[in-house]
């Protein structure tokens, strides 16, 4: 049999010829029609024209033979309708005869039903034969089409239709986060891993990034039988963001929604219920728990994911729950921690064993520059550049785009290695492949951010501009390159000053090496370090710096005090803080009013410890209810704690910014009442999300903010404080009662008019530049916090009277003492009207 393609021409031939063939039989038609009538005018011609020549005369005639032979040609019947009389010699039977016994012989009879047999099977091929849609057009009328009636028996339920589609749909997900989880690393462990977990009471897990350790333990608690009667398995995250999205993927894995059997609590927010047995939440909300429950009885397992961060909450966690474990013989305890603190952790809960599980990471080739870098932003951008070019978008193996991710210190760096990079790739122009650039820092809106998980352009090339958040909370896939620059900006909180220091150190070498890894998530990678191979093994410390040796522990202290642990100085910390910073904070608790000469807590400091927020602020909300203002100061207290990532400013728009910002300004009432004027606008537009993009305040921020105020709110009447309001227009009783709070943290203003001079210890301070009173410099004012950049810095600055200090804590500020300060005295002319900077 002949493809199907050779039988396709065979039938278009055919019926080429077929077409050709009716139009020569119609055009036949015509022909004879015109010759008939030009026959019969020459007649007429002939019978009336005796002048006619004799070539005339012959035309004519040619004529008329020609149209009698065809009308001959006409008559003829070529087609066969009967039987044929052979002409053959009858008198030769013999050879006849002969000839019918030979197989090959057919009768003329035979010969013809032969013929009609072949016409009709050729008829039947062509009909049955396809015509390219493409070529013809059909024309159908419906009309005269068959009509149908579906039989109501036989019809599936659309409801039922729709159920077995997602059933379908829901399986095929099970079957591919099942097929998910048994290619993570920790999985080939899962035996092993709970063996060891039910034969110890405490087990380090020492587990790299992408072994799938967050997501798997607690699982396998669940599996094995740890959740039952009512109990809970419970995983800590050092981040809000990490604790959500870690319980969204568990909650897909096991099968329901989040709060149903897998949930979270954080800060201001919690997703749990009654069938809670997998609860993920910050260290922090589990060391808030311990309040209320102090033998977490309700839970079997606890762990501390990512403990290698050190953060206070997990240092605190960790000496409570080695105490704890005398009590609860039942309880499991997991440390999850990096390779390098592992044998530490090990230590420090009595030589507990260390559970190894591989990662999933790629070699990494490490680089570093022969001698040190003079200005790592400028090698940061060249190293970009050269690795742009250089390097193939497409790695073997690896990623398809070859991206390459900078680690830079803060949002003013990568704004600068932005705009560096950016005009040179300008006058670079079409000679080199484009380059997105996407940086990523806390300030940057959501919009924005997102913009680092979309995949690069075909033929183009990704760099990723970010703070040391790209570390370990985020993992952007597609990343072949790291630039390190090797440093970090770490908060350092001073005893003496009582102020805190955003300053640039080099990073640790486990940080280093954390960063490196980035480059080995999907593929093989290359990191980039812009510092000696000496530099790293002699200059870098091993590990960074505890949270709790260099932080303001005044809600730390509070925070233990609370649980009945008088003793701070023998609390079994993995790292002691610093003696100076826990006098300073039983210091500041003192004057607040949290504890007693005795050292304990007293009413007002159990109803501060409710508050997750800072004892400051905690204390202005105690104080709100003396002077009937608690609305407005719920407010401020939710602005203030959200006020470092509330505007933003982008570099092409930054006049139309400032511009924005200055219309919130509050002259009598500062910074404070300009953030409750802030707020009280956005209730007033209904939580508008244009209100907020027209005004460069970040939505995200905003709605934070509100989830902060409902849940103070909430906790105002746990603690028996009273809802009411004042109005925005009572300034005084506003002012009031955060100075209440803040009396601490009161300063006058210089004789040079210039700087303050706080009156606790007579430092010279400053107003930040981006406060709203940079301009008109009131004699008396507290500030939010002291940060130290390249001055002592007020941020959060309101104007006050002086005699309020003594008002609201006579115990701390005395009229002597204020009056030597010249809280009676009028200013000089240089403190008078507005001073420049």
């Amino acid at each position: 049999m002949a493809p199907p393609k050779d039988r396709n021409a065979e039938n278009l031939a055919d019926l080429r010829l077929r077409s050709r063939q009716a139009y020569l039989a119609k055009r036949e038609q015509e022909q004879l029609a015109l010759l008939e009538r030009q026959v019969a005018d020459e007649a007429q011609e002939l019978r009336t024209n005796s002048k006619l020549s004799d070539a005339e005369r012959r035309e004519f005639a040619k004529n008329r033979e020609t149209l009698k032979l065809a009308r001959e040609r006409l008559a003829i019947d070529d087609h066969t309708t009967g039987y044929l009389v052979p002409d053959v010699d009858l008198s030769d039977k013999t050879e006849i005869l002969n000839r019918r016994s030979n197989e090959e012989y057919k009768s003329e009879v035979q010969q013809w039903e032969d013929e009609q047999t072949a016409k009709v099977k050729t008829q039947i091929s062509r009909g049955g034969a396809k015509v390219q849609q493409d070529d013809y057009e059909f024309v159908f009328d419906e009309s005269a089409a068959p009509q149908f009636v579906m039989d109501a028996a036989s019809r599936l339920d659309p409801e039922k239709a729709k159920l077995e589609q997602m059933l379908n749909a829901a399986e095929k997900k099970a079957q591919s986060i099942e097929e998910t989880r048994k290619s993570l690393p920790i999985w080939a462990y899962r035996e092993e891993l709970m063996s060891a977990i039910q034969d110890h009471q405490v087990l380090i897990v020492s587990a790299e990034t992408g072994s799938g350790k967050s997501t798997q333990i607690v699982q396998f608690c669940r599996d094995f039988g740890l959740t039952k009667n009512g109990m809970k398995v419970g995983c800590t995250q050092p981040r809000r963001v990490a604790a959500m999205s870690v319980a969204t993927r568990v909650a897909e894995e096991v099968g329901c929604r989040v709060g149903e059997e897998v949930g979270y609590s954080i800060r201001f927010e919690q997703k749990t219920s009654d069938k809670t047995v997998i609860k993920f939440l910050t260290d922090g909300m589990l060391l808030r728990e311990t309040l209320t429950e102090p033998d977490l009885a309700s839970y079997s397992v606890i762990i501390l994911d990512e403990a290698h961060e050190r953060s206070v909450s997990t240092d605190l966690l960790m000496g409570l729950l080695k105490d704890l474990l005398r009590l609860r013989t039942d309880l499991k305890i997991i440390i999850s921690s990096a390779t390098a603190d592992s044998i530490k952790f090990s230590k420090f809960f009595s030589d507990a064993p260390v559970f190894n599980i591989p990662g999933r990471r790629f070699s990494v080739d490490i680089h570093y520059t022969p001698q040190p870098e003079a200005n790592y932003l400028q090698s940061s951008v060249s190293v970009v550049m050269q690795i742009h070019i250089s390097q193939p978008l497409a790695v073997p193996d690896g990623p398809l785009s070859g991206d390459i991710l900078v680690f830079l210190t803060g949002q003013d760096e990568i704004e600068m290695a932005e705009q560096y990079l950016q005009e040179t790739t300008r006058k670079l122009g079409g000679r080199i492949p484009e380059l997105t650039i996407c940086p990523i820092y806390a300030n940057l809106p959501s919009d924005l951010q997102a913009k680092i998980f979309e995949p690069a352009a075909r033929g183009a090339r990704k760099v990723i501009l970010a703070t040391n958040i790209a570390e370990t909370s985020l993992t952007v896939d597609g990343v072949t390159y790291v630039v390190d620059t090797g440093f970090e900006k770490q908060n350092v909180y001073s005893a003496k000053t009582r102020t805190e220091s955003l300053v640039v150190v080099p990073c640790s070498r486990a940080s280093s090496n954390q960063r490196a890894g980035r480059a080995g998530r999907t593929g093989p990678g290359k990191c980039f370090r812009l510092f000696t191979k000496y530099a790293f093994h002699s200059e870098m410390e091993a590990s960074t710096t505890p949270e709790i040796q260099r932080m303001n522990l005044t809600s730390v202290v509070l925070m233990l005090k609370s649980l009945g642990i008088n003793d701070l100085v023998n609390f079994d910390f993995m790292d002691p803080p610093s003696p100076d910073v826990l006098m300073s904070a039983l210091e500041q608790l003192y004057g607040l009013g949290a504890i007693s000469d005795q050292g304990g807590v007293t009413k007002i400091g159990r109803q501060m410890s409710e508050f997750p927020t800072d004892p400051f602020l905690a204390k202005s909300l105690i104080a709100s209810d003396k002077y009937g203002c608690v609305e407005e100061v719920l407010s401020i207290v939710a602005m203030l704690s959200e006020s470092g990532s509330l505007f933003f400013r982008p570099k092409d728009k930054k006049l139309l910014a400032d511009a924005a910002r200055a219309r919130f300004n509050n002259k009598d009432g500062g910074d404070m009442l300009s953030l409750l004027a802030i707020w009280n606008q956005w209730v007033d537009a209904d939580f508008d999300p244009r209100w907020a993009r027209e005004n460069f305040l970040q939505e995200r921020t905003l709605k934070r903010v509100r989830d902060v105020r409902e849940q103070l709110e909430k906790l105002c009447e746990r603690v028996g404080i009273q809802i009411s309001s004042a109005g925005a227009a009572d300034h005084v009783a506003i002012r009031k009662a955060l100075t209440a709070g803040f009396f601490m943290n009161c300063c006058r203003i210089s004789r040079d008019g210039l700087a303050y001079r706080t009156v606790a210890n007579g430092m010279s301070v400053y107003i930040h530049p981006s406060s709203y009173l940079i301009e008109t410099r009131p004699k008396w004012v507290v500030y939010y916090e002291l940060v130290l950049t390249s001055k002592e810095y007020m941020r959060g600055n309101m104007p006050i009277d002086p005699e309020w200090l003594i008002e609201v804590a006579p115990h701390y500020h005395k009229r002597d003492q204020l009056d030597k300060l010249g809280m009676d005295k009028k200013m000089g002319k240089q403190g008078q009207g507005k001073v420049g900077v």
